[in-house]
C-alpha cells in the first residue's frame, strides 16, 4: 500500500513516498520524471514510518550533521536503473562522478549515455544522490530538480554557505 507526505526543505517541499512502510520515492516541486501525483498513494502522517526517520534523517543532512544515509530503500526500475542508483550511493559526500565514471564503474564502459537516462529517473532524489552526477568536462549537466538546486547542493555538500 502507498502513502506518501509532504515536508519542508531549503529546496523546497519534497514528496516522500513509501510502499509497504519503505521509502520508495523523494520528489522535489516541478521535477522532471515526477510521476503523478495520483500514484503516490493516501496521504500518511509525517510521524509514521518511514516518513519520521527519513524526515529525521534529511534534516540532519540539511544541517550539515548527516553525510550518509541509513534509510532502507525500494527502488523499483530496471535492473540497469538499479545498478547505476546503486552505483550513485558510492559517491561520496561533497565528491562527483562523471557519467563516463559511473558507466565504467558498471564494467559498461560505452553506456555512459545510458547511464544519464538512469540517472535522471532516479526515484530518490537527495537521498541516492544524483546530483553528484556531472558532465566529462565537469560541466553540471541535466538534473531533474533543475539545474539550480544541483548546483545548491553541490555547493552545500562542498561546505560553501547557501541560506
Amino acid at each position: 500500500m502507498k502513502q506518501h507526505t509532504v515536508i519542508a526543505s531549503p529546496y523546497g517541499p519534497l514528496t516522500l513516498v513509501a510502499d509497504d512502510g519503505v521509502l520508495c520515492g523523494l520528489y522535489m516541486e516541478g521535477q522532471r520524471h515526477r510521476p503523478p501525483e495520483e500514484s503516490f498513494g493516501s496521504p500518511g502522517s509525517p510521524a509514521d514510518p518511514p516518513f519520521a526517520e527519513a524526515e529525521e534523517q534529511l534534516s540532519a543532512y540539511f544541517a550539515g550533521e548527516l553525510t550518509d544515509f541509513t534509510l532502507e530503500l525500494r527502488l523499483d526500475g530496471t535492473a540497469f536503473q538499479r545498478d547505476v542508483w546503486h552505483q550513485l550511493t558510492r559517491i561520496p559526500y561533497g565528491e562527483t562522478r562523471s557519467y563516463g565514471e559511473l558507466a565504467d564503474a558498471l564494467g559498461k564502459p560505452k553506456a555512459s549515455r545510458a547511464v544519464g537516462l538512469a540517472n535522471g529517473k532516479n526515484p530518490i532524489g537527495i537521498i541516492v544522490p544524483c546530483h553528484r552526477v556531472i558532465g566529462a568536462g565537469g560541466d553540471l549537466t541535466g538534473y531533474g530538480g533543475g539545474l539550480d538546486r544541483k548546483r545548491r547542493l553541490l555547493e552545500f555538500e562542498r561546505g560553501a554557505a547557501l541560506f
